[in-house]
């Protein structure tokens, strides 16, 4: 599994509490109620212990803890818990509408805040003023957000394996490590990638990667296209094998420019990482392909040749690692908050939206009218008013702000 679907969700916060202060000494007690738990946020945590995204196949859903309710005596609930989603390291974490890269999980440990919690309401303490002595109205707290996620993964590999469908890529990696992807007489029939440790002696070993076959036009997506080009972008070099005994009509060397080319196109970087040019299919290739073929040529059934292009791709590799390219830098786009804005829905009819006027609305008992006038004053302290007129908003529109509702009248 290197695609997967999540579904994060923040805890809901706390409601604040209505509560006043019952002391027989005290004649005029005030109000004591205490403040709601902010919610649980939801965060992704790269792992290297973790090899795929099997897990959220069947269980897509994440979320956070939910805030306690704030009680009397000015007794503020328990923030809920956040929650942490391991995710294996190389995790690209995308919006899944709008396919917006939103973090790159490149190094064990990384975490990054896939969604916040809602917030705690405010207790009736908290709205006490000279002109409000007793209060008795207190917040609600915030419904968490939740949005759909995608993931991909991008395997951290030494040596990725470039080659047609059916080059023998396969053959090749199970012959030289414990991997063991699935081997037919048929094109596309490695549907997902494959990763094996090649261990040449006690001090040398890499990691290979088993890339499904590419085709012409990849990098525009024909094939398997995008969906595997990706895992080559990590690799620290390349092992390009052509078919020396091909089923479809392309030459060795022609395979070889298809697939640079399809490289090139992808990512134009990917030309600059060190690589070997291997045939394969040797033991089976007439003597007129051999002697056309200018690179090195093996034979993954029969071992014959593999020793030395182990060694090949052991040296390039052991080059870079000693100078490693930068390291991947961690994207996070964590948008501005929204300001307020107004949306038409009909002839002088208009919807709020924006996080200040939504939370001046979320009163337990917008009844009172002590609640009804922090509403106004709160309101127009944010400017809503200005906001409607210029929007064309007349004498007696209908505003929503979330499931709250009022009859404009202008200044």
């Amino acid at each position: 599994m290197d695609e997967a679907q999540l579904n994060v969700r923040g805890g809901d916060g706390g409601a604040g509490c209505v509560s006043f202060r019952r002391e027989g000494p005290v004649v005029h007690g005030g109000p004591n109620g205490g403040d709601g738990g902010d919610g649980g946020a939801v965060w992704l945590v790269a792992d290297h212990n973790l090899a795929s995204l099997v897990a959220f196949r069947d269980h897509p859903h994440r979320r956070g803890e939910d805030g306690v309710s704030g009680k009397g005596k000015n007794l503020h609930g328990r923030r809920g818990l956040d929650l942490e989603v391991a995710v294996p390291v190389g995790t690209v974490v995308r919006d899944m509408y709008s396919g917006e890269v939103l973090a790159d999980l490149a190094r064990h440990g990384t975490r990054w805040r896939a969604i916040p919690g809602g917030r705690g309401g405010r207790g009736n303490a908290r709205f006490l003023s000279n002109s409000r002595r007793a209060p008795k109205f207190a917040e609600q707290g915030e419904h968490g957000v939740e949005r759909w996620l995608r993931l991909e993964l991008k395997l951290m590999a030494d040596v990725a394996l470039v080659g047609f469908p059916n080059a023998g890529k396969s053959t090749f990696i199970s012959a030289v490590s414990a991997a063991k992807p699935k081997v037919a007489d048929y094109p596309f029939t490695t549907l997902e990638p494959h990763l094996g440790v090649v261990r040449l002696d006690d001090a040398t070993e890499f990691v290979m990667a088993d890339v499904p076959g590419l085709i012409e036009g990849a990098s525009e997506g024909r094939g398997l296209g995008h969906q595997f080009l990706r895992h080559v972008e990590r690799a620290r070099a390349l092992c390009v094998l052509a078919d020396l005994v091909p089923m479809h009509d392309t030459p060795p060397l022609r395979q070889v420019e298809v697939l640079l080319a399809e490289l090139g196109a992808y990512r134009p970087e990917l030309l600059e990482r060190p690589r070997v040019v291997v045939g394969n299919k040797a033991d089976a290739a007439d003597a007129a392909a051999l002697a056309a073929w200018p690179h090195p040529a093996m034979s993954a059934v029969t071992s014959r040749g593999v020793r030395e292009v182990l060694g090949s791709l052991a040296r390039i590799v052991a080059e870079a690692r000693v100078a490693p390219p930068p390291e991947p830098s961690e994207i996070v786009l964590r948008p501005e908050p929204e300001g307020t804005r107004v949306e038409p829905l009909g002839p002088n009819e208009y919807r709020l939206h924006g996080r200040d006027v939504e939370r001046a609305v979320a009163l337990n008992d917008v009844t009172i009218p002590d609640a009804l006038d922090y509403v106004e004053d709160r309101l127009r302290g944010l400017g809503v008013p200005r906001l409607l007129a210029r929007a064309g908003a007349r004498e007696g529109a209908t505003v929503h702000i979330a499931a709250f509702t009022f009859s404009y009248t202008p200044e």
